[in-house]
């Protein structure tokens, strides 16, 4: 079965009115068919940008607690793959919560990264593969 792993940004967007692709992020949440994965540093990331931007962070535990989103990655077991990619990728730079979900595309082949980053245009897996997208670019 194929998952869908969100990035922050998709999050923020549909918690957040006023965000440029909060109109994409509704219409696609309303879409769901994959299992949505996520993992603790895009976690931290949305709870942080839906505070600033004057959402409400309890919303994102509804999602967990509704299991619409389950976090699904043990950096602890794939930190080493992880910091390889965060040093292949250091000129753009990437970010933890970027290493993760691209991890999380090699580990499961059949899914798409959910995102509104373009860096993920450029970022592969297993060094070559383009990760299969769902984004509004």
């Amino acid at each position: 079965m194929s998952a869908l792993f969100v990035d922050a940004g998709p999050l923020v967007a549909y918690l957040c009115p006023r965000d440029l692709h909060h109109a994409w992020a509704v219409s696609q949440f309303e879409a769901l068919v994959e299992p949505v994965l996520t993992c603790e540093p895009v976690w931290t990331e949305a709870m942080h940008l839906v505070s600033r931007y004057g959402g409400d962070p309890e919303h994102l535990w509804a999602f967990v607690r509704r299991r619409v989103v389950s976090l699904a990655f043990d950096l602890k077991s794939d930190y080493e793959a992880v910091a390889a990619l965060m040093r292949r990728y250091s000129d753009v730079p990437m970010s933890l919560a970027d290493a993760c979900l691209v991890r999380m595309a090699e580990i499961h082949r059949d899914g798409r990264v959910w995102t509104v980053d373009r860096d993920f245009r450029f970022y592969r897996r297993y060094g070559r593969q383009l990760i299969p997208l769902l984004a509004p670019f």
